[in-house]
């Protein structure tokens, strides 16, 4: 944490994004997104997450593995995206965020109106946002709030396509141990 964390930071990214760049918020354990590096060393990849064990464990494997094109930023996500260039984009991961299942709590799921308005912003055109949860009244929380945007689209063909992970997918722990249900992959598009 002390030697490898500060040199991957963000700022440069931000001021001068890559191309392709993709973005994962709230990468748990790490696994998904140093797979994704690996099977894409053209692509530049951050994650957010801001809890200290997800980017300690994180920060073993791009060192075990020599990952070269992964950022990460330990904060809220919205608060990079806030900051990032129109259209910088190409791809977002939202996987297995915290559901607040309580009522009164619903109002702090990620996947809100404002959030898709910050990503519709971020995401180039045809740009992929994916999201994944194992809660059922969240999928659907999901769906509606997607559906509903203009400036997304879904996907989907039929029901196989968002009870199938995409294709390059790696279960983790984290969605191991989160599964209590179903799961659900949603896939839109950027208008």
């Amino acid at each position: 944490m002390e030697t490898l964390l500060p040199k991957l930071g963000v700022d440069d990214w931000v001021e001068d994004p890559p191309n392709p760049l993709w973005l994962e918020i709230g990468f748990g354990g790490g696994e998904h997104i140093a797979h994704q590096a690996a099977l894409h060393p053209e692509v530049s990849i951050i994650g957010c997450d801001p809890y200290v064990n997800g980017f300690a464990e994180l920060l073993k494997n791009i060192d075990k593995n020599n990952i070269g094109n992964i950022r990460i930023f330990t904060d809220d996500a919205r608060l990079l995206v806030e900051k990032l260039p129109d259209a910088c984009l190409a791809r977002v991961y939202i996987l297995y965020p915290d559901p607040w299942p309580k009522m009164r709590h619903n109002k702090r799921r990620l996947v809100s109106k404002h959030t898709l308005d910050m990503l519709s912003r971020v995401l180039k055109r045809d740009g992929l946002l994916r999201l994944a949860t194992d809660h059922a009244d969240y999928a659907t929380w999901m769906l509606e709030r997607l559906l509903a945007h203009k400036d997304f689209s879904w996907t989907a063909k039929n029901p196989e396509d968002w009870l199938t992970p995409w294709p390059e997918w790696i279960s983790t722990r984290y969605e191991q141990k989160a599964l209590a249900g179903r799961p659900t992959y949603l896939e839109f598009t950027k208008a």
